[in-house]
């Protein structure tokens, strides 16, 4: 269920991210008015670099990182709190400024920064605010285990970051700390 389960508030909603009919089923199940949705569902793909990067891996990656939660987000609106804040789980590895990442990993990438362009048009085009937000390295199937910090502890962070007194600009891109992050 992951960590933010049993909080007072918090509905965790189980869908398959890649299926439309899925997206649509789940935002039918949650009643309004919703004040926080984080998405958060994402996958690296193919880590070999360009030698064997592939075009269906990287549709995969942008329909499960970029167009499942752009289509949730869209489904989500008639239910959302005129006040609320639709958070994206990004990461530096988008960054064209300090996306300096080693690892092969293309499609991840690319999908990073297509979630921070869309941050940045969906804060141009909607009324709630929109931001990206880079949790850090956490130790998932996706971080390893050497990672240095819990999805608990990162969950702690972006929850108390995004219900905090400092409310982050529509369309930024920062750190689970605040801390900015040029895109």
């Amino acid at each position: 269920m992951g960590p933010l389960a049993g909080l007072p508030g918090v509905t965790h909603v189980p869908f398959d991210q890649s299926d439309t009919a899925s997206i649509a089923a789940a935002a039918r199940s949650l009643v309004g008015p919703i004040d926080h949705v984080i998405h958060n569902a994402a996958v690296r793909g193919d880590t070999g670099g360009l030698a064997t990067f592939s075009a269906a891996d990287l549709a995969q990656v942008m329909q499960i990182n970029v167009a499942g939660p752009l289509l949730l987000t869209r489904e989500l609106l008639p239910r959302l709190s005129p006040n609320a804040t639709i958070a994206f789980i990004s990461s530096r590895a988008g960054s064209f400024a300090e996306g300096h990442d080693p690892d092969g990993d293309y499609a991840y990438c690319l999908s990073k920064s297509a979630v921070n362009r869309a941050v940045a048009k969906l804060a141009d085009d909607l009324p709630h605010r929109v931001v990206a937000i880079h949790p850090g390295w956490i130790s998932t199937d996706m971080g390893g285990p050497e990672a240095p910090d819990s999805p608990d502890h990162a969950a702690g962070r972006i929850i108390d970051l995004l219900s905090g007194p400092d409310r982050l600009a529509s369309g930024s891109f920062c750190d689970a700390c605040g801390r900015p992050i040029r895109p």
